[in-house]
């Protein structure tokens, strides 16, 4: 029997010498031994039975002291590894302070983010509000109030994304002006942007984009005011010596209708690959309210008048950052985003 307790004594010691790596493996073999169902010492005192009364009081004393042994070696191990799991944390955690330190990049605003908030400036300054509309339009806001016509080729599927017969995701944010317009008596003075969708994808277009339309209604109001409004705000973006023209143009909702260039800011006029050697660059569309719209919304066409003009944010942008690829825009690639900082 001695032999017995002195081999499971010897398995003890073995197995903290070669399994014991930390306080996980160290209970495991705790368990294997001083378990009171399953350990090999708990086995031993339900032997007891079968020894001959004269041994068991000499059996019962050597499997309590090779159980109090046991305990007391199993208390130093976890004693050691909580000691060495210590150490081991300290030193992952430690700080060399003579280290250099990381760098550690800001964020900044994303270009349309920015150009938006340069352009609400802008026309803020003139006295606009804004209004931003939803995403989801039904056809008459978004066409028929606008005298855009049912054989109209924006209407068609292939150009604008139909949620229903009736419900879609809106082309313009003119639809909002309509909104506007119905709930408000002139003077009107407010700006609309948001995203926009149409069924377009190449270099300079992507099915969505952002546009900020810009609507002013009063008495009296002429092509003059909105040629003054558009020279302040390139002035204001694309610098002091930038001029505007106006082209004849068509749009359903305007009458008479323009197409607006911006003088050349890289070549000052003079003729470039920007400007494609014409010395302009076209930069957005505007007019005066056609009748027809105000009529639409309860308004005295014969008293008011009212100028539009849509600015498409991306295009605005890329123009101003010199960017060439729409995609550009929406890729998130850091090595461009952190080169346009106009905050």
């Amino acid at each position: 029997m001695n032999e017995r307790l002195d081999a499971i004594r010897q398995e003890i010691l073995d197995g903290i010498k070669e399994k014991a790596n930390s306080r996980a493996t160290a209970f495991e073999l705790r368990k294997q031994f001083l378990d009171s169902k399953t350990g090999k010492i708990g086995q031993l005192m339900k032997e007891m039975k079968t020894i001959a009364p004269e041994d068991r009081a000499s059996f019962g004393k050597g499997v309590n002291e090779l159980k109090e042994w046991a305990l007391e070696k199993f208390t130093e191990l976890d004693e050691k590894m909580k000691t060495l799991e210590l150490d081991l944390r300290y030193k992952s955690e430690k700080i060399d302070v003579t280290m250099p330190a990381k760098e550690i990049c800001t964020g900044n605003l994303h270009p349309i983010t920015q150009m938006r908030n340069q352009l609400i400036d802008v026309f803020a300054g003139m006295g606009f509000e804004i209004y931003e509309g939803t995403e989801i339009e039904n056809d008459y806001y978004n066409f028929t109030a606008l005298n855009t016509p049912a054989d109209h080729p924006a209407r068609d599927m292939q150009d604008t994304f139909y949620l229903s017969p009736e419900f879609l995701l809106r082309t313009q944010t003119s639809a909002g002006q309509i909104h506007v317009m119905e709930a408000k008596k002139p003077p009107i003075k407010i700006l609309s942007p948001g995203k926009v969708f149409r069924s377009d994808d190449d270099a300079t277009h992507s099915p969505m984009f952002t546009q900020m339309e810009g609507l002013v209604v009063d008495e009296k109001i002429t092509l003059c005011d909105l040629k003054g409004m558009l020279d302040v705000f390139v002035k204001k973006i694309y610098g002091e010596d930038t001029t505007t023209r106006l082209r004849p143009s068509y749009f359903p909702f305007t009458e008479p209708s323009v197409e607006v260039d911006v003088s050349c800011f890289e070549c000052g006029g003079k003729g470039c690959k920007l400007c494609k050697g014409t010395g302009w660059i076209e930069i957005l569309g505007a007019g005066i309210v056609n009748k027809k719209v105000l009529e639409n919304c309860g308004i005295d066409s014969d008293r008011y008048s009212g100028l539009a003009f849509g600015i498409g944010i991306e295009r605005t942008a890329m123009l101003k950052y010199g960017i060439n690829n729409i995609k550009l825009l929406f890729e998130s690639d850091i090595r461009v985003l952190k080169q346009i900082d106009d905050n």
